[in-house]
């Protein structure tokens, strides 16, 4: 792995923002590592020493700065400079699957040996894949520990630990103070009664009134809503189902995560698959620097900052929704989805606001699901019922292990699915930011000029321009183009 200490050192010097989660600054004098942002007075350069990730620093001896917080920095930006395999790997851990399998497990998903995976991991983080799994517990348990009420016992668990002394000898290694010596520490805890609140940290800008209007004008009736500032949605773990809420932070680049669920369990997950909802990891700067030297996209890029592609909660869940998108509007889609989600959805638990009233339907409800019911075709009710199959009996991604060309071949074998809606899948449900629609009706008029329509085979080759960030691409095309038409 190679870092360029000199630009690492100007970018420590102007505490550029647009840095902040892309490299760590290990002090030599102190022993401590920081953020590019961290407040305190610029070491001299031979006293200090430039890692890719946390996890490195950390292996190299050095200590969270407990003034800059980097456990509490955004992500890094799809683990810029990995392999495919590396990064593929690196979504598997940040979905908590090593709390249920080795290491060589997860080196199978991604389809190599243990040993090759690791060294992917040193060429391109400088460290093994325990070592990222390790700092990842460990931030994520200082999250919690700041940020909410919860019992260290339940910390630890929550964060991957098999055991309390474990839990202990890693928190006080790593940040040398206690658990509880850490909560006594805290100043800024945002606290809501029964609910668990946790702050998300994100690279700015962040375009939150397009994000919203984006998931608005797809919210499935029943599961969804988006009130004003805030997204609300259903969701069930491990068998018990409750309410997300997420609304921006009243100060600082972070989103509100609030968690109302009878039993707090797999918080890490829960987390992880919000800040994909909404691609809190994104460098929106890098990605608009990049798409914006291209002319076709200049001008979307320089209106629209701080645009991101929209995730989904669960993969299933958005497959269904995409499949009852083919051929009619976001709208009519919308209600069919909300049929289906009454008819076969389970009602969540406990009180509720009135708008969100069911958890979406599990696959192995839908697999014999009569949908003629709520209104579909023959056709579109058949797909359903194969992807909810093939869903329940693990023949379809439904984690990050899978390539983009392994995604879209695995769904387009499944009838009722072709290309556009593949593609679609891949970047919404797996954040895939090379996925693109090239069928897609409305990217082709926002590229056409005048009357003549583009060909989808002569959009695919100016796409190819993109790369590798097509599906971004795409968000700028549709929402420049819905701008342009409300003006």
């Amino acid at each position: 792995m190679t870092i360029d200490q000199d630009t690492c050192y100007q970018a420590l010097r102007s505490r550029d923002p647009r840095f902040d989660g892309r490299f760590f600054t290990g002090v030599k004098t102190t022993g401590i590592y920081c953020r590019p942002i961290c407040p305190a007075r610029t070491p001299k350069r031979n006293n200090v020493q430039f890692f890719a990730c946390a996890a490195a620093a950390e292996q190299a001896g050095f200590r969270p700065c407990r003034r800059c917080r980097p456990e509490t920095a955004p992500g890094t930006p799809a683990w810029e400079g990995s392999s495919a395999i590396v990064s593929r790997a690196l979504r598997l851990i940040s979905q908590g699957v090593c709390d249920d399998v080795s290491i060589e497990d997860l080196a199978a998903r991604v389809g190599i040996g243990g040993r090759q995976l690791r060294r992917l991991f040193i060429q391109h983080l400088g460290v093994a894949p325990q070592s990222i799994l390790r700092t990842q517990r460990l931030h994520f348990a200082r999250q919690l520990i700041d940020g909410t009420d919860l019992p260290m016992t339940s910390i630890a668990y929550e964060a991957g630990f098999k055991s309390i002394r474990r839990f202990n000898q890693a928190i006080l290694s790593s940040f040398h103070a206690s658990p509880t010596e850490l909560r006594r520490m805290t100043q800024d805890q945002e606290r809501t009664g029964g609910d668990l609140t946790i702050r998300l940290a994100y690279r700015p800008p962040l375009d939150w009134q397009s994000v919203l209007g984006f998931l608005r004008a797809r919210a499935i009736p029943g599961v969804e809503s988006v009130e004003s500032e805030t997204y609300q949605r259903s969701i069930e773990v491990d068998g018990k189902s409750g309410i997300i809420e997420v609304m921006p932070a009243s100060e600082g680049p972070y989103l509100i995560l609030r968690i109302q669920l009878p039993t707090m369990t797999r918080l890490a997950q829960i987390v992880d698959r919000v800040r994909r909802i909404f691609d809190l990891d994104a460098d929106p700067i890098r990605i608009a620097d990049d798409l914006g030297m291209d002319p076709m996209l200049r001008s979307a890029a320089r209106v629209l900052p701080g645009l991101r592609l929209p995730g989904a909660w669960d993969p299933f869940e958005l497959m269904i929704r995409a499949v009852l998108g083919q051929q009619i509007s976001v709208k009519a889609a919308s209600t069919i989805a909300g049929r289906i989600v009454q008819k076969f959805g389970t009602p969540v638990d406990g009180k509720s606001a009135s708008w969100i009233t069911h958890v979406f339907p599990k696959a192995e409800v839908l697999c014999d699901a009569d949908l003629h019911e709520v209104g579909l075709t023959g056709a579109r009710a058949r797909t359903i019922r194969t992807i909810a199959m093939a869903t329940r009996n693990g023949t379809l991604p439904r984690d990050g292990s899978l390539g983009l060309d392994s995604v879209v071949e695995s769904l387009t074998e499944i009838p009722g699915i072709g290309e556009w809606t593949a593609e679609y899948i891949a970047m919404r449900a797996f954040g895939e930011p090379d996925a693109f629609p090239e069928g897609d009706l409305g990217l082709r008029h926002a590229v056409s000029n005048g009357d003549s329509l583009i060909s989808s085979a002569d959009l695919r080759r100016m796409a190819e321009r993109w790369r590798p960030w097509r599906a971004y691409a795409a968000m700028y095309l549709w929402s420049y183009t819905a701008k342009k038409e409300r003006q």
